[in-house]
């Protein structure tokens, strides 16, 4: 059987740091923080006030007002990525050939929070579409509906690694047969007293709403939201079509800590053991990896974890590593998708974007961080790193399109 090549023909991003790929990529590079007061609703009373939220974000520009009103937030922002993705790739999507695959972490949250919160306040009836806002799975629907995607249609809703995984599942869809391209896109929108009141109840967010991912004075992660979405093709269908090809999706893992609900294992065996899945799906050793984008929270135990994972990987030759949450906050299930693409720019334009936030060494984390914007590097192949609760543990790798 021949073997499928995969590779990458389009992305989009609607992040902290601007709507677009290059606008986010900009924020990244040049050091700007999206982190900032929570400014969508007051959050006076809450014990965390701070926030990686989307500002200036125009849900019209990329659907018609009845699809903005019969969306939430998470779904709005991954249309919006979606749609850039598309364009940018050029696929007609009006196929049965065509997938599409949706990964979120916490679904609607925020909206069927207020939904709740209002109708006890004001006594109305629900509302009819609460469900068909909330569902995670939506966000697909709607797009496929618009699109014309009518090939396998998923879901996935692992935690943090939601976007990470999305991806993978694409991928499997395009080596099974099952689809020629496969719309892969994330959404977040979880920003609400309800979300920061329980994460604060577990010490995961930084009092002080600072992400100083692997820093010794590092706190705890900082809420974010947004959305992610490339277009993944097998190569032969991208090639026959006269598509560009951005990258190549080389390898890709999988697997889970089966250790606990929120603590990876300390030792990062488990993360370890999928960094390694990844690289023999795609035939490489560990010094082919030129650059890591890593999961990064700003968690104590989280942050080392990895670093032990990483160090068990790669040992004394680890290449480049940043986290780029340190700027857009924690992303959940859209940063799988974000960082993926943070890594494809890095491959197109040799520039390291910075791990923001830092300002002290952890001897717990021994890394060689990329601590200054403007590091160059010529990389080949790039990994992202994604884990979340529940032990869930995703790693990607890119390479250059050539």
């Amino acid at each position: 059987m021949e073997e499928k090549r995969i590779v990458i023909t389009g992305t989009g991003a609607v992040t902290p740091l601007g709507t677009g790929t290059e606008a986010f990529w900009e924020g990244l590079v040049s050091g700007r923080c999206g982190i900032g007061e929570i400014q969508g609703f007051d959050a006076s009373s809450l014990p965390i006030r701070w926030a990686g939220e989307v500002r200036d974000f125009n849900p019209k520009a990329f659907m018609p007002n009845p699809l903005v009103l019969d969306t939430a937030p998470f779904a709005r922002f991954a249309i919006a990525a979606a749609s850039m993705a598309v364009e940018e790739s050029g696929l007609v999507t009006d196929s049965d050939r065509v997938g599409i695959v949706m990964g979120t972490a916490l679904h609607g949250m925020d909206y069927l929070v207020r939904s709740q919160q209002l109708q006890q306040e004001t006594g109305r009836a629900g509302d009819p579409k609460l469900m068909t806002k909330y569902m995670g799975n939506m966000a697909a629907a709607q797009f496929a509906i618009r699109r014309g995607i009518r090939g396998p249609s998923l879901t996935v809703g692992t935690a943090c690694s939601s976007g990470g995984d999305a991806v993978t599942m694409g991928a499997l869809l395009l080596k099974s047969g099952m689809s020629d391209a496969v719309v892969v896109m994330a959404g977040e929108g979880a920003i609400c007293p309800s979300a920061i009141q329980s994460l604060h109840r577990t010490r995961a967010l930084s009092p002080l709403g600072e992400s100083r991912p692997f820093s010794a004075d590092r706190s705890g992660f900082v809420l974010g939201e947004g959305g992610g979405a490339l277009v993944l093709e097998t190569e032969a269908h991208a090639r026959a079509r006269g598509a560009r090809l951005l990258a190549r999706l080389l390898g890709w893992g999988n697997n889970t800590d089966a250790y606990h609900p929120v603590t990876p294992r300390q030792d990062g065996a488990q993360a370890a053991a999928c960094m390694g899945l990844a690289l023999r799906e795609a035939g490489m050793s560990a010094g082919d990896i030129g650059y890591i984008n890593a999961h990064g929270t700003a968690t104590l135990k989280g942050d080392e974890a990895e670093a032990a994972a990483i160090r068990a990987v790669f040992g004394d030759t680890i290449p480049p590593v940043s986290s780029t949450k340190g700027a857009t906050g924690h992303m959940m299930g859209a940063g799988g998708i974000t960082e993926l693409i943070s890594c494809m720019k890095v491959l197109e334009t040799g520039l390291l974007p910075p791990n923001l936030g830092f300002t002290a060494a952890d001897e717990a984390c021994p890394l060689p961080l990329v601590t200054e914007p403007g590091r160059t590097a010529r990389v080949k192949a790039a990994m992202s790193n994604a884990f979340g609760f529940g032990g869930q543990n995703s790693s990607l790798i890119v390479g250059r399109a050539e």
